[in-house]
């Protein structure tokens, strides 16, 4: 399992994350990567907490997590609220890559997205 971490570094934002289109998410979430044993399967687990996104629900419904960077912007829709005692408190997103090329793509936005919002990158044994 792999992790990105923030750290003190920081840069300018060529990298962003969206959950209304138009308004970047400026909470940096908890990055989880898992993948099949031979590598063209897998997942990305993206955990927010109290994002601003959340602040935002009454503006409308979260359909989607848009991951947009300088080669354009991978999309998607499975994101879920997490509640503790009754408030909104966690948004949780995955994304999911089916073969190596998605994977490849996937990974040039994690890097462009943490060297825009100066992250470290630790993997786990």
């Amino acid at each position: 399992m792999k992790n990105y971490q923030p750290n003190i570094m920081t840069t300018n934002k060529t990298a962003k994350i969206q959950f209304y289109e138009g308004t970047d998410e400026p909470v940096v979430p908890e990055i989880r990567l898992t993948r099949s044993k031979d590598g063209t399967t897998g997942q990305a687990l993206f955990l927010f907490e109290k994002p601003q996104a959340l602040s935002s629900i009454t503006d409308g419904e979260i359909t989607g997590m848009r991951m947009i960077d300088s080669e354009g912007e991978i999309l998607t829709r499975e994101v879920k609220v997490k509640f503790v005692d009754g408030e909104p408190i966690f948004l949780e997103a995955v994304y999911i890559w089916k073969n190596t090329p998605d994977f490849d793509r996937f990974m040039r936005f994690a890097n462009s997205y943490a060297k825009s919002n100066g992250l470290g990158y630790s993997e786990k044994k």
